[in-house]
């Protein structure tokens, strides 16, 4: 059972005591992120994220790796549209020592100017080692599509322009305006107790001021025309992405949208890699994901394609797509996916950091967390006619944009446009 609580300065403390565990995981939760930011101080939330592993009040940037690593733990942060985590995963015993490092490092961060300008360097080439991965690169560009001139559509790190403009004062009032105690969630899992995780962060956090959650720009989950968008590079392979506008993640469908990812491109039992991989041959990665925020989703579909067969590859691609719109998927199909679907949810609670991300971030995006009784009861209403409806939901007319990297011809560019129907930006 999930235990939460939310303290007399608003942060929400959420745990699972799992206590058959020898670990602990806890992570820090913040609902800010690449959203939160505009054209000036684009990629702040993700530099943030690497300052404060520099130091804080109490903890040097040495310490604070060496003694959660030391006592064989794992320290790592990501930065997302929505949100930003810091978390660790350590032997038990440990736990309140963790505690008290991260929290400091959250709380009480130095953000040092010599700091900063040293920081920069690193996030400018980890900005420039991306644009040369292909395989990232073409995400960036379906992103640039589906939200034009918004920061959904804008690189999480920001740009060389926007990285190489932003101070250690823009980052402190990123800080000062973001890591409010409103916009704060503790998550832990495992071998640890709720009262205990409640009484540290109280007294950690009896100094943090009260303030207004940051606000971000509303998406936009439709379009006029189809787009097509084309990097001609000399690459060994085509790296192809196709993406429509998907579901938000509170959406009443979400598990439908989950299913119709599953099985047309979400395991090596999909149809995309029945099709496109093992029966001809035309790409070695084929996949399909996706991605729900609190306004907008993302279906995905991505392949690195022979340089000769992208015309054909985005052909078989459409027609699967088309052939999952017309016809209801098969009952043995619809079986293995809720059991895949089912599955990836099972094998992820067994372990304590992947229990607290679960925990975690419906706390921090929802401000709740389902159980998995919730959860298998919603999967057991899903039909297979939910899957068509769906399909056809999201594969509509003028919903998909391309996306493309690679030593293109013309005459395979214009077959791409006139196949996807589509308008080159």
């Amino acid at each position: 059972m999930y235990k939460k609580e939310i303290l007399p300065n608003k942060i929400r403390v959420v745990s699972h005591e799992m206590p058959g565990r020898d670990s602990a995981a806890l992570g820090i939760w913040i609902g800010a992120g690449g959203r939160h930011e505009n054209n000036k101080n684009k990629g702040v939330a993700h530099f943030l994220e690497h300052i404060l592993f520099k130091g804080s009040r109490k903890y040097s940037c040495n310490a604070i790796k060496e003694q959660i690593e030391g006592v064989g733990g794992s320290l790592n942060a990501f930065t997302a549209e929505e949100m930003t985590c810091y978390y660790a995963k350590i032997p038990a015993k440990h736990f309140e020592k963790t505690f008290d490092i991260l929290s400091d490092m959250v709380f009480n961060p130095l953000i040092k100017k010599e700091d900063v300008d040293k920081e920069r360097t690193v996030i400018l080439e980890e900005i420039k080692m991306y644009h040369d991965l292909p395989q990232h690169y073409v995400l960036e560009l379906l992103d640039e599509m589906m939200w034009p001139h918004h920061p959904l559509g804008m690189n999480l790190a920001g740009t060389a322009e926007s990285v190489g403009h932003l101070s250690h004062e823009d980052l402190r009032s990123f800080h000062q305006n973001s890591y409010t105690p409103e916009n704060i969630v503790f998550a832990a899992c495992g071998k640890i107790s709720h009262q205990k995780l409640v009484a540290l962060t109280k007294k950690k956090s009896t100094k943090l001021k009260i303030s207004q959650k940051p606000t971000y720009l509303k998406a936009f989950n439709s379009q006029a025309k189809t787009k097509a968008k084309f990097f001609r590079k000399d690459t060994e392979q085509m790296h192809v992405a196709m993406g429509a506008f998907g579901l938000e993640m509170d959406h009443k469908n979400r598990h439908a949208y989950g299913f119709l990812n599953v099985i047309l491109g979400g395991n090596m039992s999909s149809r995309l890699f029945d099709e496109v991989r093992e029966k001809r041959g035309l790409a070695y990665a084929i996949a399909s994901s996706v991605k729900s925020l609190k306004d907008t989703g993302l279906f995905t579909i991505r392949a690195g394609v022979d340089n000769s067969k992208v015309v054909e590859t985005v052909d078989v691609i459409l027609k699967e797509i088309e052939k999952i719109k017309r016809q209801d998927v098969t009952k043995s199909e619809f079986t293995r996916a809720k059991d895949y679907y089912m599955g990836q949810v099972l094998l992820g609670l067994e372990d304590t950091l992947e229990h607290m991300c679960w925990i975690g971030e419906g706390t921090v995006s929802l401000d709740r967390t389902k159980t998995l009784k919730d959860i298998l009861g919603e999967v057991n209403r899903v039909t297979i006619g939910d899957i068509k409806r769906m399909a056809n939901r999201i594969f509509k007319e003028n919903n998909m944009n391309l996306s493309l990297i690679g030593p293109l011809k013309d005459a395979q560019e214009n077959e791409l446009v006139r196949l996807m129907n589509a308008q080159i930006v």
